[in-house]
């Protein structure tokens, strides 16, 4: 998976990427919704008569990139920025995209006469977000004040009409982190979902950041909820994952039910009374790690077994 999760702790550091070598690709999704791969976590761009609507930034060593990709596009200025989750290769961008926007203020973000625009872009996401990006980390310099959420939330949902667009901003409690959010175009029918769901691996799971299987699980379902499959389960509802390729409802399907099963198989040998070591020894992923299975790198295989062990082993 490209542009693995640079993570502000260091039991999720890892070597930092050659950022002279990433290139910005556009992918036209459908409706308003472009999808820009290659920086990092997958960004999507809303683009239409109000301006531009980003979900994620990528790294902040490739921001310049990212507008430019943008400009490529429209020469609409950047309105909103919504983060998806705390990790910076979906938020390092935050800092130069925002300063480099312009928010709308007054009327109903619709082109109201009495609308003005105001220096810099919004920056939404859950408040745990926030909370997580404030909070200092061990041997890490503190996050710029500029790069931090400009307007939080803390409940389920917080909705957007943006771009002639109704945007569903969808909070999931502890699953990849505790503050992830996925992002629904409307009109559009396209989701972007962050890291709560990523085709090329297995779900990473940040336990220090409160994750949990259980909530990836939940993302997962209601991801396939709110999509809608075209003829012969193909196309419909578009996904944009947190990294790799643009994707369906079928492929949704796919990941929720190896993760189901592999979730069941551990929680079995919970129940049995067997150790962390004897779970990974039994190889409850063995059938599934062609697709998604790693021996080496950033998130192994070992790693996501032993998360999905301790997100069932804490006490309810």
């Amino acid at each position: 998976m490209a542009g693995l999760l640079l993570a502000a702790a260091g039991a999720f550091a890892q070597p930092a990427p050659n950022f002279d070598q990433m290139e910005v690709h556009v992918l036209p999704v459908q409706g308003n919704v472009s999808m820009l791969v290659g920086v990092g976590g997958n960004i999507a761009v809303q683009v239409g008569k109000d301006g531009v609507l980003l979900v994620d930034t990528g790294y902040a060593q490739t921001a310049d990139k990212v507008y430019a990709a943008i400009r490529k596009i429209t020469d609409k200025p950047i309105r909103y920025i919504i983060d998806t989750h705390v990790h910076p290769d979906h938020t390092g961008g935050n800092e130069k995209l925002a300063k480099l926007g312009s928010t709308i203020t007054g009327g109903n973000v619709v082109g109201d006469i009495g609308q003005s625009a105001g220096q810099g872009a919004a920056v939404i996401a859950h408040e745990n977000v926030l909370a997580r990006m404030s909070a200092a980390s061990p041997g890490q310099p503190a996050i710029p004040f500029d790069a931090l959420p400009t307007d939080t939330f803390a409940g389920a949902i917080k909705n957007l009409y943006f771009n002639e667009e109704a945007v569903r901003i969808l909070h999931v409690a502890a699953a990849h982190t505790d503050g992830d959010s996925m992002v629904y175009f409307r009109r559009s029918d396209v989701l972007a979902t962050g890291d709560l769901f990523t085709p090329g691996n297995y779900p990473i799971i940040d336990l220090a950041r409160g994750g949990n299987v259980q909530g990836i699980i939940a993302a997962l379902n209601q991801i396939i909820g709110l999509s809608v499959p075209a003829e012969k389960q193909e196309g419909g509802t578009y996904i944009i994952p947190g990294h790799g390729r643009l994707c369906d409802q079928a492929d949704v399907v796919e990941y929720r039910d190896m993760l189901t099963i592999i979730r069941d198989r551990v929680q079995a040998s919970l129940q049995k009374g067997m150790t962390l070591e004897q779970v990974k020894a039994s190889k409850p992923t063995f059938d599934y790690d062609p697709l998604y299975g790693a021996s080496t790198g950033f998130w192994t295989t070992d790693q996501f077994v032993e998360a999905v062990y301790k997100s069932l082993s804490l006490k309810k």
